[in-house]
């Protein structure tokens, strides 16, 4: 009988034993799982605030060539949300479908005849009929927004203007780009026809009216982009652009006789101040920029971004100080966990070590065996927590990092154009624990097991076999 309870009690002590390390390799996996995910949420805020400031700076470069080639260029918009420029003895001008302000046509002669100015090129832009429902992923929530399809340009198809000004995309694709006297044709973006699915040849239908693609064009720099705001927080849009004859779309739209934007150039450098001046005085309703504005409002722009960036940076400053903490404070309870559950394993097979030392077994021997069993433990838990750390990386960081997002808020340059210096890095980032740190967070692993078993492990090399065949 007493034989037969002994076997009883040994097995309830190993299933017990089985249960207790399961139990600890999965502390200990979430602990390293912990460890891996808070570096690669570091890693990703970094990488992604970089990326962010080289695109700005890039952005930056690109609109400051614009500009320098705009030392003659005087851009005028309707204002939008108050009536257009219209001059007397004109039929007034209207507002489009969707809210668009129109300048009356015969406002371009009037500017023409200023002194100074070599010429004015007229474009109307319209937003497409059709709509597209677009989810939007915010700090938040979720957002679905509808927004046009694609935007319409039509411009001027003369070919002392098409040769001389930038008024048509270059990139083209394939086919052709429009030509003087084209009518009934369209110019459309890459991106526009992969949606779409069309081709050169095929017919599209714009305001209930069918034309023909005779060329698409790949778009390039901000004109691919467009920055959107939606409850105050950034997203970009893949913008989607046709380009047509601008009586085509007066025709369709019915703004005969209106246009929505004027390019005014100048003869000389010198005569830019003077037509400014002259339209805005003539035209208060509308916004006039010169080559001077948009260079103060890129600076502008520059100093908001600068502000931004610091900003930025501290709050990387402060997720390393967290992060730092955080890991600290998962290596000593890591340790903790080993430590106390080696130390438990020594108490409950003491008898088990007097058999080992009474039939040979010597301190060294003892002490390397239970160190082991720490080094295993923690070599299980390592795996199954770098599994769980890949896999969760993205969801841990977010839980356990503080939150970067130093681009809230959509940036203007000048009216017309925004200056899109990146997204809100809460939508953009993604943690992916990287090999370096896979294989760190490994090695740790193994020597924490090392580490928290090696008291235990010196205490039961030194317990006396007397002592220990007596302990019950």
């Amino acid at each position: 009988m007493k034989a037969l309870g002994a076997l009883t009690r040994a097995v309830k002590n190993v299933s017990r034993r089985k249960i207790r390390t399961f139990l600890v390799i999965i502390a200990l996996s979430f602990s390293i799982a912990i460890m891996v995910s808070i570096p690669a949420g570091v890693i990703a805020n970094q990488k992604a605030t970089q990326g962010i400031s080289e695109d700005y700076n890039k952005i930056i470069s690109d609109i400051q060539k614009e500009i320098n080639k705009t030392a003659t260029l005087i851009e005028i918009r309707a204002s939008s949300g108050r009536p257009s420029a219209v001059p007397s003895g004109a039929p007034p001008s209207g507002f489009g479908q969707r809210g668009e302000a129109f300048i009356n046509e015969t406002v371009v002669d009037e500017i023409r005849s200023i002194e100074g100015v070599k010429d004015v090129v007229p474009f109307l832009e319209v937003s497409s009929e059709e709509t597209t429902n677009e989810t939007v992923n915010t700090p938040r929530g979720s957002f679905t927004i509808s927004r046009p399809l694609y935007t319409i340009i039509g411009v001027p198809l003369n070919s002392s203007l098409i040769d001389s000004y930038a008024i048509l995309p270059t990139n083209i694709t394939a086919g052709r780009n429009l030509y003087e006297g084209d009518s009934g044709v369209l110019l459309v973006s890459s991106n526009l026809s992969d949606y779409l699915g069309v081709g050169v040849g095929d017919k599209v239908e714009v305001y209930g009216e069918c034309f023909s693609v005779v060329g698409i064009y790949e778009p390039a720099g901000q004109a691919a982009t467009e920055v959107r705001t939606v409850y105050m927080n950034v997203y970009t849009a893949q913008r989607r652009t046709v380009y047509m004859n601008i009586s085509d779309l007066q025709r369709i739209t019915g703004n005969v006789g209106n246009t929505s934007r004027l390019d005014v150039y100048a003869a000389d450098a010198s005569y830019v101040d003077g037509i400014a001046e002259v339209i805005k005085t003539a035209y208060p309703e509308l916004y006039v920029t010169t080559y001077k504005d948009r260079l103060q409002n890129l600076e502008r722009t520059q100093e908001m971004y600068q502000t931004t960036l610091e900003n930025a940076e501290s709050t990387l400053s402060q997720m390393q100080t967290v992060a730092f903490q955080e890991i600290v404070i998962v290596i000593v309870a890591t340790s903790l966990i080993v430590l106390f559950t080696m130390l438990y394993t020594v108490r409950e097979r003491t008898k088990e070590i007097g058999i080992l030392k009474a039939i040979g077994f010597s301190n060294w021997n003892v002490m390397s065996q239970f160190m082991l069993e720490g080094i295993l433990i923690s070599l299980m838990a390592g795996v199954v927590g770098i599994a769980m750390g890949i896999v969760g990386a993205p969801l841990l960081s977010s839980l356990l990092l503080p939150s970067v997002n130093p681009f809230p808020t959509q940036q203007q340059g000048f009216p017309g154009q925004t200056v899109n210096f990146g997204t809100a890095l809460s939508q953009s980032v993604t943690a992916v624990p990287d090999l370096q740190t896979i294989l760190l967070v490994f090695g740790v692993a193994v020597a924490l097991g090392a580490v928290g078993s090696l008291y235990p492990a010196w205490r039961a090399a030194r317990t006396s076999p007397m002592e220990a065949l007596r302990y019950e």
